[in-house]
């Protein structure tokens, strides 16, 4: 099991029961999220608000925003059997409201109206602001909006754990034995993430978000059946074995990491054409044919199925790989990604005047951002209870 680790990640593989490969998977998830938010501001076709520009942070925030969520939604899923089968459902619960719950308040009451201040830190007072993104909005949750809906997954997970106690256990029969052949397995994981993400997709395009009022819990309308299919997903996986089922680490899927990461570069090849052809050979920009919008979304789902086997894979199969710095930035990772709207936008708006190129600016924002968080919730994390949370 544990004969291509270094010697350093199998012992303390095996003395906290964690999967350091799984661990990392979720780190370089949260990377992704960081560079993609540092990118976004100098893009030219996304939501940029620099007047500097690159086509290139067109071409990684487009990469990042296509598949991150989905594979955070399925990697949270993998640790759910588990996690109930030691807690029980009320202890479950318990935890994830500890560790969501709590954050999520934290964020929209604290983190995110300290964050976009910055867009009306020349108009009102911080409490002006404050008082008028609670009363009437627009009250933005930045990256916490992933934090709310991960809960309520989860007590919908507690739920079917308690009235259908043999739910998960027979997703988990019907995993393993599907991905022994894991070829078939991802064909048909393919035609789940197709048929979960194209009716939406069609039906409201990718511009709609549900959100209730202007309360902080928004959710993207063309994801709002990719994602909990995701995270099914990964509980059907996850309640197979992690350590013994498809995703072993000598097992076929694993193996075969680099079928689905060519797999993903060919979807994300044709969502570069598609969005070529949109910009370039569709006389209409904002009413796309029916075929190029099913074509479109069918790539996202594809590159987004694809993704979600490719990267846990790659780091279970490399797990000897030496990544000493991830390594040590795993345990601060989720205070990363709870912080990192903190200093980013302040970072954007400290950067936006200058007319420096959108590279200096990218990189001072990114790696700022990086640093600051980093830090912060490292000391944060010397606090015994905030310990226990993030």
């Amino acid at each position: 099991m544990h004969d291509r680790l270094t010697p350093n990640v199998q012992q303390a593989d095996m003395a906290s029961g964690r999967i350091v490969p799984l661990d990392r998977a979720r780190t370089f998830i949260t990377l992704s999220v960081v560079l993609y938010h540092s990118a976004i501001n100098y893009t030219y076709f996304g939501q940029g608000g620099d007047r500097m520009h690159w086509l290139g942070f067109d071409l990684v925030a487009l990469f990042n925003d296509s598949y991150f969520m989905s594979c955070m939604f399925f990697l949270s899923g993998l640790f759910v059997p588990a996690s109930l089968e030691r807690r029980g459902a009320g202890g479950y619960l318990g935890r994830r409201t500890l560790r969501l719950g709590v954050p999520y308040i934290v964020s929209i009451f604290v983190i995110m109206p300290i964050a976009y201040y910055r867009y009306y830190v020349a108009e009102d007072q911080f409490t002006t602001v404050w008082e008028r993104m609670i009363s009437t909005g627009p009250w933005p949750s930045g990256s916490a909006w992933f934090l709310g809906v991960l809960l309520i997954f989860d007590l919908f997970a507690a739920l079917a754990w308690t009235v259908v106690p043999r739910a998960i256990p027979a997703f988990g029969r019907w995993a393993g034995t599907l991905l022994r052949s894991p070829l078939t397995g991802f064909l048909i994981f393919l035609a789940i993430a197709n048929a979960a993400y194209l009716p939406p997709h069609l039906g409201f395009g990718d511009g709609l978000w549900f959100m209730p009022g202007h309360f902080p819990l928004p959710l993207q309308a063309s994801r709002s059946l990719l994602y909990p299919a995701f995270f099914i997903a990964g509980i059907a996986i996850g309640a197979a074995g992690l350590r013994t089922g498809p995703l072993a680490q000598d097992g076929a899927l694993v193996q075969r990491w680099a079928v689905w990461f060519a797999f993903s570069y060919g979807c994300y090849g044709l969502i570069l054409f598609l969005a070529y052809a949109h910009h370039n050979w569709i006389a209409d920009f904002d009413s796309p044919p029916l075929w190029w919008r099913a074509a479109y979304g069918s790539a996202v789902a594809s590159f987004c199925a694809s993704m979600a086997f490719g990267v846990p894979s790659f780091f279970l199969r490399w797990a000897h790989a030496p990544l000493a710095l991830m390594d040590r930035m795993q345990p601060s990772a989720y205070g990363i990604y709870l912080l990192h709207f903190l200093p980013l936008l302040w970072l954007q708006y400290l950067v936006f005047d200058p007319a420096w190129p959108a590279a200096v600016k990218f990189a001072i924002v990114l790696v700022g951002t990086l640093i600051v968080s980093w830090g912060a919730a490292a000391l944060l994390r010397r606090v015994p209870l905030v310990a226990q949370i993030i």
